[in-house]
């Protein structure tokens, strides 16, 4: 039987974000928007391809480098980053979807991801005590593409 290596969930040595929930999360969360993104046009490639890819990588690093850092008001400095750039994804999930590259389906199963990991990211927020200007979770989806919400 073969050894999970570190970068596959296997033992760690112990760098301070593996710890953190957040962080696992956002890895789950940026292997999911990866295969997603997959399945965009190649004409897409270098445009929302790329963005979406580099943003959901910008969570899991900013939670990583807050956590590096030597307060908690830098952690929480981080976090609100990590959150930002998870909001970009979710925006550009709604693109996706709008344009077809992704199903209604598809984006439901990425913004209840994101939902999750947007309340990780709230609640590590609120743990340093800090009260955070990043929002708590994400509000209901409409089902229908009536249009956006006001």
């Amino acid at each position: 039987m073969r050894k999970q290596s570190r970068a596959e969930g296997g033992e760690s040595r112990g760098f301070r974000f593996e710890r953190i929930q957040a962080w696992q999360l956002a890895r789950s969360f940026n292997r999911s928007v990866h295969r997603a993104a997959r399945g965009f046009p190649k004409e897409e490639m270098f445009v929302l391809t790329s963005q979406i890819r580099r943003a959901s990588v910008s969570i899991s690093s900013n939670i990583a480098e807050g956590s590096g850092r030597n307060s908690d008001a830098d952690l929480a400095h981080f976090l609100e980053i990590a959150y930002g750039s998870l909001m970009e994804v979710v925006s550009q999930l709604f693109i996706a979807q709008h344009e077809n590259y992704i199903t209604e389906t598809d984006f439901d199963a990425l913004a209840d991801e994101a939902d999750v990991l947007a309340g990780k990211i709230v609640a590590l927020s609120k743990s340093l005590g800090r009260q955070p200007r990043i929002a708590g979770r994400l509000q209901p989806r409409p089902r229908s593409s009536a249009g956006p919400r006001p």
